[in-house]
């Protein structure tokens, strides 16, 4: 009897590691410039938390695009409660399980450390079809092309809210009722 007790603390354990491990939602090394760009500005008008990327904020050094994209794509995919396909921005996002933060940088892990919401925040001034944050990433001027396609979203349903610590909470109460009910039994 103390073999499958173990093995069961060993698949908690493991499923708990792996549900726990955080990710986040960066810029790929391989995206144009242009494109971002235009995803970095979709970001930052569509939610983002971008006050860091400004040249007093935290996260301005590197004030590389590839940088600021980064820090502006985990800011909207965490304050999108990580919903499936808020970190695409047209294909030039990708998926980091290492810690992107860097210095005083730090890139939120979670929604709850995100300041999440769900009202997304505009910048004012904005004129036209694409929207123009305040001038980041190097001196850029945003490719302002009509056509240009850039990623929408549902609004997230209440269930894909959950953050990923409330559903492994829920497992392992789970797995262990379903363990005291076994043990009784025996």
């Amino acid at each position: 009897m103390g073999t499958p007790l173990l093995l069961m603390a060993v698949l908690l354990l493991t499923l708990h590691s792996r549900l726990t491990t955080a990710t986040w939602c960066v810029a790929r090394s391989d995206a144009s410039r242009e494109a971002l760009q235009t995803a970095l500005d979709y970001a930052c008008s569509a939610g983002a938390d971008c006050a860091p990327l400004q040249p007093s904020g935290l996260c301005f050094l590197p004030n590389t695009i590839q940088a600021h994209a980064s820090y502006a794509f985990n800011s909207y995919y965490m304050r999108r409660f990580m919903a499936p396909g808020s970190c695409d921005f047209s294909g030039t996002a990708t998926f980091a399980k290492t810690d992107p933060s860097y210095g005083s940088c730090v890139y939120p892990p979670s929604p709850s450390t995100a300041g999440a919401t769900t009202t997304p925040i505009t910048t004012p001034g904005v004129s036209g079809n694409v929207p123009s944050p305040p001038l980041i990433g190097g001196g850029l001027t945003p490719v302002a092309n009509e056509t240009t396609t850039v990623p929408t979203l549902d609004t997230p349903s209440p269930a894909s809210k959950a953050s990923s610590s409330q559903i492994t909470l829920f497992i392992l109460f789970s797995f262990i009722l379903e363990l005291i009910t076994i043990l009784s039994a025996a």
